[in-house]
Parts: structure tokens; sequence; C-alpha cells
């Protein structure tokens, strides 16, 4: 029961800190192009997880079992995803990004079920079906914009692909270290993406960079949500059942859109209150479900 408390709170952080990402990559997206973008977070996130692990005394050897394992979440989560859900967010309303990013817990199960063989509980499918409400209820479902169609296709790789991730993090023993784990997952992610961005870097207005706003939030992106996030997101899902930890992917629309209620003055109603209840209600089934 410690675990899975203890696990929800890493979890809950994660998501929560990623809800609050919306809002600064809508800022500095408006610079620095959705590709560029995921590059320059993960350079400065590799300098922060290199200075905590050498702080912290890593061990940074790997077993060369878990290799492919950590290179496939690497390119599938920390670079296709990432990329999908940065170019997402640029293309399309946030409305249409959380109902997508919502459909993430969901096919978590069902990965976890293909590739892990965990028993999907009631209490696994009630907490989602209400998170997956909640969420409905928060962001309107009837104001998608049709025409962000192409956002709305590359939101959904990210769901699927960050979903596919999660649940490969559960193929590594959960005695490495989360820091180790992250670091080298971000590092294949950076050795992948860097053939792709350098020929495109001359393109950027550097001068705009040195702009409190976009070197803020590039700061935000790569330490907070990138770092931090990352570790807390796999230490979360060491702790609980894939398909269980899911469900905390749900606070990242909530935070996003209180955010934007507190930061930018965007109007929310009754139903915002209702989701959140109801979302709430998801997490505690998985919170009290014996393992």
């Amino acid at each position: 029961m410690k675990n899975t408390l203890l696990g929800s709170i890493y979890l809950a952080l994660a998501s929560s800190i990623w809800g609050g990402m919306y809002v600064v990559v809508k800022m500095v997206v408006s610079v620095i192009p959705p590709l560029e973008l995921v590059w320059m977070r993960y350079l400065v996130a590799i300098v922060a997880l290199l200075i905590i692990g050498l702080i912290t005394q890593q061990k940074w050897r790997i077993e060369k079992r878990y290799v492919l394992i950590i290179i496939t979440i690497g390119v599938i989560g920390n670079a296709i995803s990432i990329v999908a859900q940065e170019t997402g967010t640029m293309l399309s309303s946030a409305q249409m990004g959380a109902i997508i990013t919502s459909s993430t817990p969901a096919f978590m199960v069902i990965f976890a079920r293909l590739l892990l063989k965990e028993r999907l509980t009631l209490k696994k499918g009630i907490s989602v079906c209400l998170a997956t409400i909640g969420v409905f209820l928060i962001v309107g479902v009837g104001h998608m914009d049709l025409s962000s169609k192409l956002g709305g296709i590359s939101l959904l790789i990210a769901a699927l692909t960050w979903a596919l991730m999660s649940v490969l993090v559960k193929r590594v023993p959960s005695d490495y270290s989360q820091i180790v784990l992250t670091t080298y997952s971000i590092l294949v992610a950076l050795i992948v993406l860097t053939p792709f961005v350098l020929p495109r870097l001359h393109a950027i207005n550097m001068s705009q960079l040195t702009h409190p706003t976009i070197w803020g939030g590039l700061l935000y992106l790569g330490i907070v949500s990138t770092a931090g996030g990352f570790i807390l997101w796999n230490r979360g899902l060491q702790m609980l059942n894939a398909s269980s930890g899911g469900v905390f992917f749900f606070f990242q629309p909530v935070v996003g859109t209180l955010l934007g209620w507190l930061m930018l003055g965007e109007k929310i109603g009754v139903t915002f209150w209702i989701g959140s209840i109801l979302i709430l209600i998801g997490v505690l089934f998985v919170i009290i479900e014996k393992k």
C-alpha cells in the first residue's frame, strides 16, 4: 500500500508538471519549431541529468539484455511521441489536444494486457471510464475544430507511442536508477533527432532566444518537464501496474485547464469541476486497489 501511494504521488506530480507544459509550449513554439524545440529541451535535460547523476554518484552500467529496451523507449517515447505531441499542440486546439491525450491510459491498459499480461480488473476499467468522461466534460466535445485534423492525427500518434513507452518501462527492473534510465533514453532520442535538426537550426532567429520568456520556457521544458517529469513518471510506473498508472495521465489536461484559468484568464464552467471530481474518483480507485 505504501508503494502504491508513493507511486501515485510521483505519477500525479509528473502529469501535473506536463499540464503546465502546454502553456509553455504554446509560447515557445511560436519562435522555435516543434522538432528543434524537442532537441533543445533534451540538450538542457541531458546537462541537468548528468549533473544530478554525478552528484548522486549513479552507477551507469546497464546489462546488455536491457539495452535494446532502453533504445526502444528513447525512440518511441522520447523522440516520436514528444515530437508528435508538440506538433499536435501547435496545429490543433487545446481542447482537441486534451481529448486525444485522454486516450493514453486506455491504450496503456491494452498494451499492458498484451505485453505484460496484466489482468484487466473491473476497478481499472471503471477508473479509466470515469477519468475519460471527466476529461470530456472539462474540455467540451462540441468545441473541437474540424480543420485541425492534422494536429489531431499527430496527437493520436503521441498518445499511442507514449502509452507503449510507459508499458515498456515496466520491462526494465525497478532496481535500476530512474536517473540513469531517463538519461540514456533521452540521449537515444537526442542522437536520433540530431541529423534532422542540425540542417534546420539556421532558420531560427537566434536573437529571439535571448528573450526571458523563450529561454525561461526552454529551462522549464528541459529541467522541470523533461528531466524531473520523466524521472517521476518512470519511477511511479515501477511502483504500480502500468494499466493502473495510466489513469494519472488525466491530471495533465486538468492542470493545463486550471493554469489557463489562473494565468491566462480563460473561463471555465461548472463542468470543469464535475470532470475534475470524476477524474479524482477514478484515481482513488487505483490507489485503493489491493495488489
